[in-house]
C-alpha cells in the first residue's frame, strides 16, 4: 500500500474511532476537516451551524427602515465586570460545540491605529480562560497555529487593512463564551471608540453528543495531526485520486451544441478537470455551461468559469476544493451517485468552443441514507441599480436572494463574480442566512468582504484554503472581481430549508453585473428556486464601465475633458470617468482644491461669430465651491453655489453670450464655499453646448 492511501486509511480510521467512542476532539476535527468524503453526507452526529458577529443591533425586522443598520462593529453580547476587568462578550452559546471559524478586524478610535486587545475564551463555565493573549496575535499572528489555519489575506495589503482568519477548531462539551478586553474607549458602533468587527461561525451538537473541550495540552497533544493536517491544507493535498476511473469529454463543441459522459454504478465523482480554448475565452468561460445530472436529477447549471470559481477570466489560485492555473481548471468536490452521473458541456456562445482536456475521476462510493447529490446554481443580476450610500441609509439597500433550498441538506459555499462600473465600493452589505424557517438569520454578516475574508474593500489578490481574491480588480474602480468562499466545518446543514440572502449596498448610484454561484448538498428529491437561465449565460461579458452604464451624450455639446485648459492659478486639473454620475461621455473636467480668487480658464470653440445660448453641464456636490463664470471676459453669473449634500450633474444656462468665431473663453473664479462644504473649492465642466440665438 503506497503511502497516500495509508494516510486516507489513517484519516477515516481516526474519524470512526472517535465516532464509536462518541467524542468530538480537536483531532476528530482537524481529521474532518480534511476528509472529503465527510461533507457529502448528513453529519453524524447532528448540528447546528450559526453565526455571532458585530452587526448593528439596530436591524431588528427585516424589510424594516432600521434593517439597513449599518454601524456593524463593536457591537456585543454584552460587558462583564470580571476581577476588574471590563471584559465585552462576543459570544456566549451553550453547547456542545465547536468554534469553527473566527474573522476579525479592527482599529482605534477615529479610524486610527488599532488597539490590540486581549481576547479571552471561557470553556465549560470555568473561571479562567483556556486561552488568553492579544486577539492579533491569537487570530493570524502564529500564536495558536500558523498558516493557512491561522491567515490574514494578502501580505501586499498593510497590516491594518486585513481580514485576520482563524479555523483551528475549539471545541467545547458544554458552553463556550469568548470575550475582549481594551485600554480604550469601546462604545457601541464605535462612534468615537475603538473599532471592533468580528464573526464567529461555530456548531453546536445533538444533546447528548460527548466533546472533549480544548485546551492547550490538547493542542500540544494534537501536534502531528495538526502538522500534517495544515501541510495538505497549504499544498491542496489530493489524496484519493490513485483510486479512481478516469472518463475523458473532449472535441470541438459548435455553437449550440454539447457533449457529454456518462458515469454508471454506485460511485462518487473525485475531481472534475477542464481546459478550454476559443478565439474569446472570457466570452467562453461565461457561456459555455458545466451541467451534471445524478440519478436522474439535474442538480448542477452554471456557466464553467463560475463554477470553478474563477468568473469570466482566468485567474490562478488555489483552495481546498478548487485548483485554477493559467490552462486547467480543477476542483475536488465529492460528488456521490447511486446509479448513475451525466457530466454535460453545452456551448451557449456564439463561437466553437475546443474542450482540449476534460477528465472525470470517479471512484467507489457506498451509498446510504446520509448520502447526498452535490448541487450548485448560478444567477446574474444584470445592470442591476444600486442606490448610492446615503440613498440606502434612508431609502433601504437591497437584499439579494442568492438561493432558497427546500429540502435536507448542508450548504458549502459560494463564489461571486461582478463587474463594478464606478470609483467606489461595491460590497457594503451583509449575508443573511436564514436555516429552516427562521424569522430572523442565524447568520447575518458585517460585509461583503468580511464574509470573504478580507476587510476594507481591499483590492489585492489573496489565497487560502477556504476563501480566496482570485481577483479585486473592480473593488475600488470600474472593472472585475470575483471572490470565493467554500466551507468545511463552518458549512451550514438544514433539515428543512436554508435561504440565503446577501445585501447589495453599494457606495454609488449605478449600475453593475452581479452573479452568485452558490454550492451545496441535498438528500434526494431536494429543490431549489434558481433555474437554468441560458439567456443570462449567453450575453456579452462587459469589458468596461460603458457596456453596462451607457454613456449619455449631449448632442451638439463640446465635452469638457476634451477641451484645453490654457490656465489655472492654482490647484490640480483632471478628467474623472465616474459612468454612475450620469456626465455626458461618463466624463468631466475637473478642478479641485483650489484658493480662493483662483482662475481656471478653458477654452472652447464657436463656428461663427454671434449670439449664443450657452448651457454648461456641471456638477453640484459636498466639496464643491461657490463661482463666478465669465465667458470671453465677461461676467454671465455673479455667484453659483455648488453645493449639494450628495453628487449630482446639473445644467446651468448662462444669459446670453457675444462668441467670437473660433478661440473662445469660459472663466471659472473661486469665491468661496458653502458654509455645509467641505472647502476643497471643487468646480467640475462636464460640457459646453452653445447654440446660436435666432436672429
Amino acid at each position: 500500500m503506497n503511502r497516500k492511501t495509508t494516510l486516507i486509511g489513517l484519516s477515516v480510521f481516526l474519524i470512526a474511532l472517535n465516532t464509536a467512542s462518541g467524542a468530538i476532539t480537536l483531532e476528530s476535527l482537524l481529521e474532518e476537516m480534511v476528509n472529503r468524503d465527510t461533507i457529502a453526507r448528513l453529519p453524524s452526529p447532528a448540528y447546528t451551524c450559526k453565526q455571532a458577529s458585530s452587526y448593528d443591533r439596530n436591524s431588528t425586522e427585516p424589510g424594516s427602515a432600521t434593517w439597513w443598520a449599518n454601524a456593524d462593529r463593536s457591537y456585543f453580547v454584552r460587558v462583564e465586570e470580571n476581577g476588574g476587568r471590563k471584559e465585552h462578550v462576543l459570544m456566549d452559546v451553550d453547547g456542545p460545540g465547536a468554534v469553527v471559524r473566527f474573522w476579525a478586524t479592527w482599529h482605534g478610535p477615529g479610524g486610527g491605529e488599532f488597539s490590540n486587545g486581549t481576547m479571552r475564551v471561557y470553556l465549560d463555565g470555568q473561571a479562567e480562560p483556556v486561552i488568553e493573549g492579544p486577539m492579533a496575535d491569537l487570530i493570524s499572528g502564529g500564536r495558536l497555529v500558523g498558516e493557512p489555519l491561522s491567515h490574514s489575506v494578502s501580505p501586499e495589503t498593510a497590516y491594518r487593512h486585513r481580514g485576520h482568519n482563524l479555523y483551528l477548531p475549539i471545541p467545547y462539551a458544554s458552553h463556550c463564551k469568548i470575550t475582549y478586553e481594551t485600554d480604550v474607549l469601546m462604545d457601541l458602533g464605535a462612534r468615537k471608540g475603538e473599532a471592533l468587527y468580528y464573526q464567529i461561525n461555530y456548531r453546536t451538537y445533538e444533546p447528548g453528543t460527548k466533546v472533549e473541550s480544548f485546551a492547550m495540552a490538547t493542542l500540544e497533544r494534537a501536534a502531528s495531526v495538526l502538522t500534517r493536517v495544515q501541510k495538505m491544507l497549504a499544498q491542496n493535498t489530493r489524496l484519493g485520486l490513485e483510486r479512481v476511473t478516469e472518463d475523458t469529454l473532449t472535441g470541438r463543441i459548435q455553437s449550440g451544441q454539447e457533449r457529454s459522459v456518462t458515469v454508471d454504478g454506485e460511485r462518487a465523482i473525485r475531481s472534475l478537470q477542464f481546459q478550454l480554448k476559443a478565439d474569446d475565452l472570457p466570452q467562453a468561460l461565461r457561456s459555455t455551461i458545466l451541467k451534471i445530472t445524478f440519478d436522474g436529477a439535474d442538480t448542477v447549471w452554471c456557466p464553467i468559469g463560475d463554477f470553478f470559481g474563477t468568473g469570466y477570466h482566468l485567474r490562478p489560485h488555489a483552495t481546498w476544493y478548487t485548483d485554477v492555473t493559467d490552462e486547467t481548471l480543477s476542483c475536488y468536490w465529492v460528488m456521490p451517485f447511486r446509479r448513475q452521473a451525466r457530466i454535460t458541456i453545452a456551448n451557449l456562445g456564439s463561437q466553437p468552443v475546443q474542450v482540449t482536456s476534460g477528465r472525470i475521476f470517479s471512484g467507489p462510493w457506498d451509498w446510504e441514507e446520509r448520502s447526498c447529490h452535490f448541487h450548485a446554481a448560478w444567477k446574474q443580476w444584470t445592470h442591476i441599480e444600486t442606490q448610492s450610500n446615503e440613498k440606502a441609509r434612508d431609502l433601504g439597500a437591497l437584499d439579494l436572494n442568492w438561493v432558497t433550498v427546500k429540502g435536507e441538506g448542508t450548504y458549502v459555499g459560494d463564489a461571486l463574480t461582478l463587474f463594478n462600473t464606478a470609483y467606489t465600493w461595491w460590497g457594503e452589505g451583509d449575508e443573511k442566512i436564514y436555516v429552516d424557517g427562521e424569522s430572523f438569520p442565524s447568520h447575518i454578516g458585517t460585509g461583503s468582504e468580511d464574509y470573504y475574508g478580507y476587510a476594507w474593500c481591499k483590492p489585492e489578490y489573496f489565497q487560502s484554503a477556504f476563501h480566496a481574491q482570485p481577483s479585486g480588480d473592480g473593488n475600488l474602480v470600474p472593472g472585475f472581481t470575483v471572490n470565493v468562499r467554500y466551507r468545511g466545518l463552518d458549512a451550514i446543514p438544514f433539515d428543512k430549508s436554508i435561504k440565503f440572502d446577501m445585501e447589495l449596498w453599494h457606495w454609488a448610484r449605478t449600475k453593475m453585473n452581479y452573479a452568485p454561484t452558490t454550492f451545496w448538498y441535498a438528500r434526494p428529491g431536494a429543490t431549489c428556486d434558481v433555474e437554468p437561465n441560458p439567456k443570462e449565460a449567453k450575453l456579452a461579458i462587459p469589458r468596461s464601465a460603458e457596456d453596462i452604464v451607457k454613456p449619455r451624450r449631449v448632442e451638439n455639446a463640446m465635452e469638457g475633458e476634451m477641451l484645453k485648459v490654457a490656465e489655472y492659478t492654482g490647484g490640480i486639473t483632471d478628467i474623472q470617468n465616474l459612468p454612475q454620475f450620469g456626465w455626458s461621455n461618463n466624463r468631466q473636467l475637473w478642478w479641485r482644491d483650489a484658493d480662493e480668487q483662483d482662475r481656471l480658464i478653458v477654452e472652447f470653440s464657436a463656428d461663427e461669430e454671434g449670439d449664443y445660448e450657452v448651457t454648461l453641464g456641471t456638477t453640484k456636490a459636498h466639496d464643491y465651491g461657490i463661482v463666478r463664470l465669465a465667458v470671453n471676459g465677461a461676467t454671465k453669473i455673479e455667484s453659483l453655489d455648488l453645493y449639494n449634500p450628495s453628487v449630482v450633474a446639473v445644467d446651468v444656462k448662462l444669459p446670453t453670450c457675444r462668441l467670437r468665431q473660433g478661440k473662445n473663453t469660459l472663466e471659472v473664479t473661486v469665491l468661496g464655499a458653502n458654509p455645509k462644504a467641505a472647502k476643497n473649492h471643487m468646480f467640475g465642466l462636464d460640457y459646453i453646448l452653445a447654440t446660436k440665438s435666432p436672429q
